[in-house]
């Protein structure tokens, strides 16, 4: 069953998710990061290129002929085939259609009040299903 972490209270949700897609890439995990749409996939995959001159976070748009050859995959589609399933981050502001195929599942949630009231509704539908959850703020 995925297990659940949400992080709340996030003031730059961009700079954050780079360091935790650095942390779990750090521990050499697989990632898809799902974003809310095309502009913000753009956004979050030119951040991850330059958020650090000391990281290298390789990664392709999902649908990419290099995707199974690479740990990160970034996506705004929640029907595009992936080719990996171990980490999800949620940015997207929904519920993932497929996010019970990945081992574990990071929802981000920003300190503005529309993102936090979407985020409790989230997390009701996990708790409701059964999910572990955890529940980090950020500071």
């Amino acid at each position: 069953m995925t297990r659940i972490d949400f992080h709340s209270n996030v003031p730059q949700k961009l700079a954050y998710v780079c360091r935790l897609v650095r942390k779990a890439r750090g521990a050499q995990n697989q990632i898809v990061l799902r974003a809310r749409d095309r502009n913000e996939l753009a956004q979050l995959d030119q951040a991850l290129w330059t958020f650090s001159e000391l990281d290298f976070l390789p990664h392709v748009i999902a649908g990419s002929p290099q995707a199974t050859q690479t740990p990160i995959i970034l996506t705004a589609d929640d029907d595009v085939e992936l080719p990996h399933h171990q980490v999800l981050i949620n940015l997207s502001g929904q519920t993932p259609a497929h996010f019970a195929r990945f081992e574990r599942m990071f929802e981000i949630i920003s300190d503005e009040e529309a993102d936090k009231a979407a985020g409790r509704e989230r997390y009701r539908f996990y708790k409701e299903r059964g999910y572990p959850l955890s529940h980090f703020v950020a500071s």
